[in-house]
């Protein structure tokens, strides 16, 4: 099973969205995602070198903050992409300190939504909520096929320094670049959290 640190959605940006983040990432040079992939590398290196706990996470909100103002402004006139990224990586990194020294856990997938959700309803709804998104995962991870599914979990295990030589192990036995792979797992990623946020739907709706 993926774990709660292997999707995370919270803060999604819409698919739109995510295309301009990737033209303004190549900066008119087609690259067919591996800017994304490479600045999304040098991000999580950006965080794990601070020792913050949840480096991807982080790298994605970054992201998600520069999709977003990419979608409200259409234009953001700093270059190179890196400086800009870099720049709201700073504010991100700042406001986790900040919330670590205010003890809130920042590892958990749906943590945002279930702190939400206890606010409004309390603690047993929001048990009741992560529970359910935890089991609409597994129905989700269940209609994958096969390789899809084995490629999703194994790229999503272990941590840090393990998590990295698994991925290039991945890659290896599957003959693709570690570009390549990230593509395949993104895709595999966004079809999962699309299934998963259906899931969802259907059951309010009983």
């Amino acid at each position: 099973m993926v774990t709660q640190n292997a999707l995370r959605e919270e803060s999604r940006i819409t698919h739109l969205a995510f295309r301009r983040l990737l033209a303004w990432l190549d900066d008119g040079v087609e690259s067919h995602g591996e800017r994304y992939l490479e600045m999304r590398r040098r991000l999580v290196a950006y965080f794990d070198r601070r020792n913050r706990p949840g480096a991807d996470e982080l790298a994605d909100e970054t992201f998600n903050r520069v999709a977003s103002t990419l979608e409200k402004t259409g234009l953001i006139a700093t270059r190179p992409p890196a400086r800009y990224c870099y720049v709201v990586a700073k504010f991100v990194l700042l406001e986790d300190v900040r919330r670590q020294n205010r003890h809130v856990r920042l590892d958990e997938t749906w943590n945002a939504d279930v702190a939400r959700g206890a606010v409004r309803t309390g603690p047993d709804e929001a048990v009741i909520v992560r529970e359910q998104r935890l089991d609409c995962l597994d129905r989700c991870l269940q209609e994958l096929k096969p390789e899809q599914r084995d490629l999703i979990v194994e790229y999503y295990a272990d941590v840090r320094r393990q998590k990295i030589e698994r991925r290039r192990a991945l890659a290896a036995r599957l003959g693709v670049t570690m570009n390549g792979l990230g593509i395949r797992a993104w895709r595999i990623r966004e079809s999962l959290m699309t299934c998963v946020e259906g899931c969802r739907q259907r059951r309010r709706q009983i």
